[in-house]
């Protein structure tokens, strides 16, 4: 004698058997409470740390003791030739490539206005700017002038990860290089 249970209309269907050599369905992954909590906790954590690296930024000293271009008010007196601290960074770049430069990177070379981030090196992001009268950005006609003044920076400064860029008198990009 076989029993059949009637089944009621809001019970679910009976689980079927699957096919033969088909991998049985797997009930869907709970994702626990705390779980989230704790990478939310890690995510809060992440972003303090990496707001605490990138204000502190340096020694903590507010003196500028650099050697920025600077303007200096000149003097009756002539003075004597300077000493290599007393230069600007563009003087120094320009000494530098007068003495080590190809013909050609010191045609460029006498272009350059300004230089910055030269004096600063840590080896671990060193980012210099040389500024120049050249016009045109990077499509113009000093492009090829822009290269040589970053090829002869990388001959003149050293770094393990450095990276120059030349702009031209509107501040558009004339060519960049890694020394």
């Amino acid at each position: 004698m076989t029993q059949q249970h009637p089944q009621q209309p809001n019970q679910p269907h009976p689980p079927q058997q699957p096919e033969y050599g088909a991998p049985a369905p797997q009930p869907p992954k709970k994702r626990s409470v705390g779980k989230i909590a704790g990478l939310g906790c890690a995510g809060v954590i992440a972003l303090f740390v990496i707001a605490g690296v990138a204000t502190s930024g340096g020694s903590g000293d507010s003196g500028d003791a650099s050697n920025k271009d600077k303007a200096v008010a000149t003097d009756s007196k002539p003075k004597k030739a300077a000493s290599a601290d007393e230069k600007s960074q563009a003087e120094q770049f320009r000494t530098c490539v007068a003495k080590n430069g190809t013909d050609t990177e010191k045609a460029a070379v006498k272009h350059v206005t300004k230089v910055t981030g030269a004096d600063k090196r840590n080896d671990i992001l060193d980012a210099a700017e040389v500024f120049t009268d050249f016009t045109g950005g990077l499509t113009g006609p000093h492009q090829g002038e822009g290269k040589l003044i970053a090829s002869a920076f990388t001959s003149c400064y050293e770094s393990k990860n450095g990276l120059v860029t030349v702009y031209d008198k509107d501040g558009e990009l004339l060519a960049n290089a890694n020394y």
